[in-house]
Parts: structure tokens; C-alpha cells; sequence
């Protein structure tokens, strides 16, 4: 009898001792939000009148990111991004594009919010969740300033010019654009866990401008008499001098402009000063 309950009291100390230790592994497994900082690095390119081809003519871009991981699933991103976008007709192979002769290149300064939604648990540290495709969707800010070339090789600012007659009375509905607009961002890619605190981010990003004139190229050609353009207005606006007044200078589609980009993000958790066990 002694033994039996000697046997017993074993058991439930066995019992007792496994719940204690798989509660405390589940524990340890728990999420824990926190947060990270990245680098990335990529190229970028832009959709418009002068190109309609992705990855075309593609430039340099760089970013700061800051994200905030709430769960497996979601997370929140701040995003500083340097990007370039450029076309050149002067060196199409195609005879229409070539005769326009159009060209011009513009950073683009750009501070973006974004909601990140993983396909897959994603958990650096645990490892069962060490990779996951992911997409996401924001809003962003920027500022552009599309430049080209004069008749002697210097760059000058387009949108002060009014190439396509703005800011004149002969076009008096034509306003300058402006130069800081916002954009629908929507992108994806793949995050991948080197360990608990270092993430390597394969990334596509796309932004949906509400502007066409990220190219400086939207409606007509103003011609050569426009009261109020200046004689370089006039040269940039139609390089090769063969168009008349009122031609179609961009496309006859009604679509604004997109900037894309591609690049590798280097991620790195932050210490979030957490009491007791992280994963």
C-alpha cells in the first residue's frame, strides 16, 4: 500500500514537472512584438509617355526602413526611400519615339507608411517559422523635379518652363504641376531569417502616382508662338523642331505615371528591453 502511493505521488510529480516545462516551452515560443531597422538597396525604374517597358533604363535607389512586427502575420513599416527614374528617345530604336526625341531623369524623395501581411508564420528564432512571402500596401509622399538637357549639355528643371504651355494665356487651364505628390504603394517579396535578430528581405515595390507628369510629358505640343514661353521653354519642349501646335506630345491614353523598384533589404531586430524570454 505504502509503495502504491509511493508510486503514485511519482506519477503526478512526473505530471506535474512535464506541464510545468512544455508551459514554459510554449511560452518561450510565444511572438513577442518588436521591432527592426533596414537598409535597402535596389534599382528603380518608371512607367510612363517615354517608356512603357519594366525595368527598363533602371537607376540606382537606396532606403530606411523602420518596422514594427505585431504578430506572426502582420506587421507595420516606415520607409525613407532615394530613388532615380530616367528615359532617353534620342536612343530608341524606334522611328516615332526617336523623332520626338524626348528625354529626362528625376530623383524622387520619398517617406511612405505601409501594413506588411505575411503569407506564412513568420517568427525569427523559432524554427519553425524562419521564411515567408509577404505583400503589402500604404500610402506614400515624394517629391520629383524631371530635368533634361539644353541646346549646350546643361541640365535644367522642366516644370518651371511649362513645356506644354502651362502657366500662359493662350493655355490658361493648364496649371504647373506640382512637384510633392502621393502615390498608392503596393509591393512584395520574400523574408527570410538568418537568425533571431538579423533578416534578409527580397523586395518588389510599385507606386501608383496620380500625376502624368513625372516624365514631363502628358498632353500637346504648344508650338512655337505660345506667348509667355521663352525661347528655351519652347527648345525643350520640342527638341527636334518637326511638331506643330496641338500635336499629341504624350500618350492619347488617359494614365498617370508609376515609379518601381527592386532591391535587398538587410534587417536587424532592436533590442526591446522585453523581461523574460524571447523565443
Amino acid at each position: 500500500m505504502i509503495m502504491k502511493r509511493f508510486n503514485h505521488r511519482i506519477k503526478l510529480l512526473f505530471i506535474v514537472a512535464f506541464a510545468f516545462i512544455f508551459s514554459f516551452s510554449t511560452k518561450a515560443q510565444q511572438f513577442r512584438p518588436n521591432t527592426e531597422i533596414g537598409i535597402l538597396l535596389g534599382t528603380s525604374y518608371y512607367l510612363g509617355d517615354l517608356n512603357t517597358t519594366h525595368f527598363n533604363q533602371p537607376l540606382p535607389a537606396a532606403g530606411l526602413i523602420i518596422r514594427k512586427n505585431i504578430d506572426k502575420r502582420f506587421a507595420y513599416k516606415a520607409e525613407v526611400m532615394y530613388l532615380n527614374i530616367q528615359s532617353d528617345e534620342r536612343k530608341s530604336e524606334d522611328t516615332i519615339a526617336k523623332n520626338r526625341g524626348l528625354h529626362f531623369k528625376s530623383p524622387i524623395y520619398e517617406l511612405s507608411g505601409q501594413v506588411e501581411f505575411n503569407f506564412l508564420p513568420y517568427q525569427p528564432g523559432n524554427p519553425l517559422y524562419t521564411w515567408t512571402p509577404y505583400v503589402y500596401t500604404g500610402v506614400s509622399l515624394f517629391h520629383f523635379n524631371p530635368q533634361a538637357e539644353d541646346s549646350i549639355g546643361s541640365w535644367v528643371d522642366l516644370q518651371e518652363l511649362g513645356t506644354e504651355g502651362q502657366g500662359t494665356t493662350e493655355y490658361p487651364n493648364k496649371e504647373k504641376y506640382s512637384l510633392i505628390q502621393y502615390a498608392i504603394a503596393i509591393g512584395g517579396g520574400f523574408k527570410i531569417a538568418v537568425n533571431p535578430s538579423f533578416n534578409i528581405i527580397l523586395e518588389y515595390g510599385a507606386r501608383k502616382t496620380f500625376t502624368d507628369y513625372l516624365d514631363d510629358v502628358s498632353t500637346i505640343y504648344p508650338g512655337g508662338g505660345v506667348t509667355g514661353m521663352t525661347s528655351e521653354a519652347i527648345y525643350m519642349s520640342d527638341p527636334s523642331g518637326s511638331h506643330k501646335k496641338d500635336e499629341q506630345r504624350g500618350s492619347t491614353k488617359v494614365a498617370n505615371d508609376w515609379y518601381s523598384f527592386v532591391g535587398i533589404t538587410l534587417s536587424f531586430k532592436l533590442n526591446n528591453n522585453t523581461k523574460g524570454c524571447d523565443y
